[in-house]
């Protein structure tokens, strides 16, 4: 277990070693998401994705789906 000090700010600024055992050295825009758990701080690696590199197919299936939901939703509400 490592003790990281927080800023003022409430920057923590993780150790190399944190880093690498995550991966996000390697990362190109590294990321981390963070969640309290059980009283607690979880930090899980991410990695942020500029949009012109996501393919358009993949954003064409992500507006589907989030206009299914968005219907579903409507329809719970009872607004549809």
């Amino acid at each position: 277990m490592t003790a990281l000090q927080v800023s003022k700010r409430g920057t923590v600024t993780l150790p190399p070693e944190i880093r690498e055992a995550l991966g996000l050295n390697a990362a190109q825009h590294p990321m981390v998401l963070a969640e309290l758990r059980n009283g607690g701080l979880f930090l899980q690696p991410a990695e942020a994705l500029p949009v012109r590199e996501i393919p358009l197919e993949q954003m064409k299936k992500w507006i589907t789906e989030d206009e299914r939901d968005a219907g579903g939703f409507w329809q719970r509400a009872g607004q549809a």
